[in-house]
């Protein structure tokens, strides 16, 4: 039966939210479920990604790559049957770009207020 190979995963978000639960088969890619993500990411967020390279998946500590699959993650298949798993989305700032460093070198100075406890 290969509705009983189903994983099923739901994706915490930095402030506690869930994305899901859905069940993927065990050859889908890191980069489906990060696409999957990004369209159903919630409008009313501050931070929200820009793209899949925003996003980063973290299941049981690790890190999961783009151009790996579920079952080449060592995502649990089927040991907690009727179980869930969660994986953990950070959405990482985009690197600045090198043209903008040295704009940013090169603008003036602006004032800043400091503040001196005495």
């Amino acid at each position: 039966m290969a509705g009983e190979d189903l994983i099923e995963v739901k994706f915490r978000l930095f402030d506690g939210t869930d994305i899901g639960p859905n069940k993927y088969d065990p050859s889908t890619t890191v980069t489906s479920l990060k696409e999957n993500i990004l369209a159903r990411w919630p409008q009313d967020k501050e931070i929200a990604p820009k793209t899949i390279n925003d996003l980063k998946l973290i299941h049981a500590g690790k890190i999961l790559e783009n151009n790996r699959t579920l079952a080449e993650s060592r995502v649990s298949v089927g040991e907690i049957p009727g179980g869930v798993i969660t994986m953990h989305v950070v959405v990482r700032p985009p690197l600045p770009d090198k043209n903008n460093e040295k704009q940013l070198a090169n603008a003036p100075k602006q004032n800043r207020c400091a503040c001196t406890i005495l």
